[in-house]
């Protein structure tokens, strides 16, 4: 499948897409973004490979292509280069926002069969509300994202949650916190700020919905994740629910 686009170039390949990529090539910036992304042994990005490009120079390559195709793209989600599959994934989601039906379901299959690769906290934000969020209707689409949430994966966790984020711009806050109560004992941190950051944002819509959700569960939630969920609380009122945390009871 060819994906739709306007820009110039067409059909290209997998290398082309990486030599322009490589022209931008920034060694020290590079070293900074592995100790940013915990690509040390035992973190969370062990083994990702930098060249040192910042988002807006990705964006600016993307540009220069209008229809990278799926094979393409998959090709780069499978480089160990994560500029590479940044580039991926932010021409997934302008495939999918300038699609047809079609094409928008194409792309969120594939979106779905790669998440595996998509495999580090800015892609995830950076796709899964464009694509996941936007391809399910809000408030719906559980089954969906009841798998991803379930799965052994961390990024395809975090997909399910930061998908919310589309559906929150809607105003629809139900899978937020219907995601959020089974995420509660999720181990990893990142998984905290993820969830965190979604109450956070449902709470700008609905400060009472995320209290009656705090009231039930803020007992148990991770610290992170609380402190996260409450980030624009009044001051006595971040202390006050931290101080429920702490005392192992809710209200």
């Amino acid at each position: 499948m060819v994906l739709q686009g306007t820009r110039r170039r067409r059909n290209p390949s997998v290398a082309d897409i990486l030599g322009e990529l490589a022209k931008h090539a920034d060694p020290a910036q590079a070293s900074v973004l592995r100790r940013f992304f915990k690509t040390g042994p035992g973190e969370y990005g062990e083994g990702d490979e930098f060249w040192g490009l910042k988002v807006p120079q990705v964006r600016a390559v993307l540009a220069r292509f209008a229809d990278p195709g799926l094979p393409v793209l998959g090709g780069l989600l499978a480089s160990p280069v994560h500029e590479a599959r940044f580039f991926a994934v932010a021409a997934l989601v302008r495939a999918y926002a300038r699609g047809d039906a079609g094409t928008r379901r194409t792309v969120f299959d594939f979106y779905l069969s790669q998440a595996g690769r998509i495999d580090n906290w800015d892609l995830v934000d950076a796709s899964a509300p464009g694509i996941v969020g936007r391809h399910l209707p809000p408030g719906k689409g559980r089954p969906v994202l009841g798998r991803l949430a379930k799965s052994k994966i961390l990024w395809e966790r975090r997909i399910a949650m930061v998908s919310t984020l589309e559906h929150i711009r809607r105003g629809n806050l139900e899978n937020t916190f219907w995601l959020a109560g089974r995420l509660l004992d999720d181990p990893a941190d990142l998984m905290h700020k993820a969830t965190g950051w979604m109450l956070r944002e449902a709470g700008k819509r609905d400060g009472d919905a995320l209290r009656d959700f705090l009231s039930r569960h803020a007992a148990r939630m991770p610290r992170t994740m609380l402190r996260y969920a409450i980030e624009k609380f009044p001051p006595a009122e971040r202390r006050r629910w931290l101080s429920c945390r702490e005392a192992g009871f809710s209200g």
